[in-house]
């Protein structure tokens, strides 16, 4: 093959039709909710060739927007030669049968297609099992529907006239290989929760065991610019891009707060709205740094028109994981890119603890480190703490957060003179229950 051939070879993207639905006059959220899909159906290599937002007062039980609708939708298919549809809710399998039968064009929901890019992204071997554990769950009730091309074949019909369409010998295949299919995907379901659930009990081991640190995860929306403002507070080199799901492993830096303070930050796999829920339990492993963190950053991206309905579907997902009571500092992101100020006082005033900040351009980052190494530190006092001499890792920590000023050896015991703030103290008689504090100047 020549080298110019060679050049002009390309993937063809899929041509992708979404199709959205308004129930009872939701208007802009329908509207908002589908610029969203479309950012998923990018996201996951697709091509955006039409677009169709239909009105109903209530959903059509067998083609979900009605057959004439899903006639007309064929006839786009046709006309843009789309080869994908895709729906912004979620269809029962038989919605999908019945429209593919029609269209005669693959159909997915929005379920599916955030699990096709969750599938795209996982690079570890840990997120890769989460997501085939998620994608298996998704698919086993709907195992019947993709089997129906044998059931005709086999006539499960008996001896009626489509059950002789088989012959001889054939009857029942179909409904058999169904049932074939399920204990198979059932085997791998409970093999592949019993790994997951080695990783869940390993992480949470490591998570504890930087218990002598202070502990902050990025939460947030994606694509609101959580591992962006990473890179700006820790150096950490994390992958940026500006498309959803560009981060699902979390990867954990050490973040220098001035002097000799420092925390541990977390980066997290982004949110979305109407997450499915088999992913959110899949992925708890890769979320269990903010389950555990001391403090969470709730990045909220003040440039998106939804920045509010963003935040509370974050807030939605952290009641589910039980983080809801989490000490939370809210962050408004990319201030830079808000195309109106009075946008960002609006959300001040919706979101009274929100910080305005730019991971960008770094605007009001050192007011935010100032927050964190205040709630790292606390109030400073001079105490006098005893160890037992032999006791190293309190000794090191000590040295490592709090300025000594002095220290006296007794016996089998030392005590030392140091400045140290209230919250440091505090972990430090949490982890190390035989330190004494002696007196408090």
């Amino acid at each position: 093959m020549e080298t110019d051939q060679r050049q002009n070879i390309s993937v063809q993207r899929e041509r992708a039709i979404l199709v959205g639905v308004e129930l009872n006059g939701s208007a802009s959220n329908a509207r908002e909710s589908l610029k969203e899909l479309h950012a998923l159906a990018d996201s996951a290599g697709a091509v955006v060739v039409a677009t169709f937002l239909q009105r109903r007062q209530r959903l059509d039980a067998k083609h979900y927007i009605g057959r004439g609708k899903v006639e007309e939708l064929a006839q786009s298919v046709e006309q843009h030669d789309a080869n994908v549809i895709i729906f912004n809710d979620d269809l029962s399998p038989a919605q999908l049968r019945e429209i593919e039968a029609v269209c005669k064009c693959k159909v997915i929901d929005r379920s599916e297609l955030i699990l096709d890019i969750f599938a795209s992204r996982a690079q570890t071997h840990e997120a890769r099992l989460q997501v085939e554990l998620a994608q298996l769950e998704y698919t086993a009730p709907r195992l019947r529907g993709m089997w129906t091309h044998l059931e005709r074949i086999a006539g499960a019909g008996g001896g009626t006239g489509a059950g002789a369409v088989g012959g001889i010998g054939t009857r029942g295949p179909g409904e058999r290989q169904i049932e074939i299919d399920r204990r198979i995907v059932n085997r791998r379901v409970t093999m592949l929760k019993r790994q997951i659930a080695e990783i869940d009990r390993r992480k949470v081991r490591q998570v504890q065991s930087r218990h002598e640190h202070f502990n902050v995860s990025l939460i947030g929306y994606t694509n609101a610019g959580k591992s962006t403002l990473m890179n700006a507070l820790t150096d950490a080199g994390v992958t940026t891009e500006d498309r959803l799901f560009a981060t699902l492993d979390t990867k954990t830096r050490r973040w220098k707060l001035g002097g000799a303070d420092h925390a541990l930050l977390s980066d997290t796999v982004g949110f979305i709205q109407r997450l499915p829920h088999h992913l959110v339990a899949s992925f708890r492993a890769t979320l269990e740094e903010a389950i555990h963190a001391d403090l969470l950053l709730h990045v909220v991206d003040a440039s998106a028109p939804a920045a509010l309905a963003q935040y509370h579907s974050v807030a939605g997902v952290l009641d589910e994981l039980e983080c809801a009571g989490h000490h939370t500092m809210v962050l408004l992101n990319k201030i830079d890119a808000v195309e109106d100020p009075a946008m960002v006082q609006v959300l001040r005033h919706q979101l009274p603890d929100g910080l305005p900040i730019s991971a960008k351009t770094g605007a009001g980052l050192p007011e935010l480190v100032e927050r964190v190494r205040a709630l790292v530190v606390g109030q400073t006092c001079r105490v006098t703490v005893r160890l037992q001499s032999d006791d190293g890792r309190a000794m090191a920590f000590i040295e490592r957060h709090a300025e000594v000023l002095d220290r006296r050896w007794d016996n089998h015991a030392v005590e030392m003179d140091v400045i140290i703030g209230s919250t440091v103290l505090t972990r430090l008689q949490e982890n190390h229950p035989t330190s004494q504090v002696l007196q408090c100047a």
